[in-house]
């Protein structure tokens, strides 16, 4: 598989109209406009990392960071396309999974591809030859999607299968989040760009395979860029491919691309068909059969984008060959080949992590079980304030004590005259078998008690009480049981004289 590119609709101008200006030379990468303020936690991660790249200026090429004001806030197909109407080339490095893909972001690169060599690869730890299949791309390039906020062209091989695969390829590119998708003209199962062993199907079928995925596009209401790609050049011949690339044009893709040209001479050529439309260089690194040329080179000749297929996935492998002989020494990698601790925690994002946590965090007192049961029961807005606040204190209203003037007079043998200096003990067991609340309070302190506890409602704790008179001790619970019942929730509620 081999990775993607991206371009935009010939006609996006119109409908995705952005201005740029060159900057100077001397400006600072920080004099551009402010960036606009978006509430997107991905965003401000974005917006971060444009102000961080410099617009990149060599010998008259431009990579222009500017669109990143507008891709902040923008689905990401039409920040792509936004990047694609810009000046200048744009460099593109092909990732194989969310790391790399947060890497590239990291180093200030604009949108980047998906790497189907790589990603077969670093999945399954084979050969891009067609053994990896549509739902692991797709998963990978889910997980890819999700962890930056830059634009991803998603490298969708030869639509797994015939017209009706290639619509469902790119349907569910577009619902992963995908900006792009680059699709190809092999057979299956096909073959990696600059290998051995490719063909490619039919004109007719190559064409109808742009046309299904247009209709897919169109049919999801997306705005997803599509990228033809045909590998004629070494399967059959140059000329083939100049042919099918104007064929793909004219079906209405959104940018060309054909893989492994041999010469300088034949990229030119293909950049001067449909000069409107934008063209993908493929710099394959390592011994490829393109040329590897400049950036300037490049967007000398016509070139917009230029992807950069095996970079990650090459120096990964050769680092982690080198960790590898260093542990196998007794060693670890020296400091210049392994970052610290504390930059790898940053890097997969420990830090943006703990800072969004901390919005969510809640009092340690909330956790308790005691402050759960009254903040279900209490009716008192003040307490539950205060106990969000600090370690869970029982909230017990102070009451009148009940004996008044009347009641002592009607009570003339005294028969309530030494329950004042007595104690009420209220036990409140959950249904889980967790003790929830056990306080005690002065037994003249009767009304209004009901609305502490409200499975006491509609109990007639005075005449209990004037009832109490004998104490019961039985080893567990001391004092005379007044109540024992379970409420409406479940919980035991006992109510002991002391």
């Amino acid at each position: 598989m081999s990775f993607t590119s991206l371009l935009p609709r010939s006609q996006s101008s119109a409908l995705f109209p952005l201005a740029v200006s060159s900057p100077s030379p001397a400006s600072s990468p920080h004099a551009q406009s402010s960036l606009p303020l978006v509430s997107s936690f991905k965003a401000q991660r974005l917006l971060s990392s444009c102000r961080s790249s410099l617009p990149w200026r060599s010998h008259g090429v431009r990579f222009s960071s500017l669109v990143c004001k507008a891709a902040a806030a923008e689905p990401p197909a039409r920040a792509l396309r936004r990047i694609l109407e810009s000046p200048g080339v744009f460099l593109g490095p092909a990732c194989f999974d969310a790391l790399s893909a947060k890497l590239v972001e990291k180093a200030g690169f604009q949108y980047c591809f998906t790497s189907g060599f790589s990603i077969s690869s670093a999945r399954l730890g084979l050969p891009d030859v067609g053994l990896i299949s549509y739902g692991e791309m797709l998963d990978q390039g889910r997980n890819i999607t999700q962890a930056v906020s830059i634009p991803v062209i998603g490298d969708g091989d030869n639509g797994y299968g015939n017209q009706m695969n290639v619509k469902r390829t790119v349907k569910g590119y577009i619902q992963a989040g995908f900006a792009g998708i680059l699709l190809e003209d092999q057979v299956s199962p096909k073959a990696c760009g600059h290998t051995r062993g490719r063909k490619v199907v039919s004109r007719e079928e190559a064409v109808m395979r742009i046309k299904a995925a247009l209709d897919a596009r169109e049919e999801s209401g997306s705005d997803i860029v599509i990228i033809a790609r045909t590998d004629s050049r070494q399967a059959i011949s140059f000329e083939e491919a100049l042919w099918r690339s104007r064929a793909f044009a004219d079906a209405g893709v959104d940018a060309l691309f054909i893989d492994a040209l041999a010469s300088i001479e034949e990229m030119k050529a293909f950049c001067e068909i449909t000069p409107l439309l934008p063209k993908v260089a493929n710099m394959l690194e390592g011994g490829g059969k393109t040329p590897i040329l400049s950036p300037i080179e490049l967007e000398e000749i016509g070139f917009k984008l230029v992807a950069y297929p095996l970079s990650l996935i090459g120096v990964s492998i050769r680092a982690m060959e080198d960790a590898l002989v260093a542990i196998k020494g007794g060693r670890i990698p020296p400091p210049g080949q392994l970052p610290t601790f504390d930059e790898i925690k940053d890097i997969v994002g420990f830090n943006d992590y703990y800072k969004e946590e901390e919005r969510y965090s809640v009092s340690s007192a909330q956790t308790s079980s005691q402050r759960s049961y009254f903040s279900a029961r209490s009716t008192s807005g003040e307490g539950t304030e205060q106990s969000a606040e600090k370690p869970y204190q029982p909230d017990v209203e102070v009451l009148a004590p009940y004996p008044s003037n009347s009641s002592r007079s009607s009570d003339p043998r005294g028969r309530l005259s030494g329950i004042w200096s007595r104690t009420l003990r209220i036990k409140i067991t959950g249904r889980d078998g967790l003790e929830k609340l056990d306080i005690r309070i002065p037994a003249g302190f009767l009304d209004g008690i009901s609305s502490v506890i409200p499975g006491l409602g509609g109990r007639n704790i005075i005449e209990m009480l004037e009832d109490a008179s004998v104490d019961v001790n039985d080893g567990t619970e001391r004092g005379k049981v007044l109540l024992d019942f379970n409420d409406t929730m479940g919980d035991r509620i006992q109510v002991f004289l002391e």
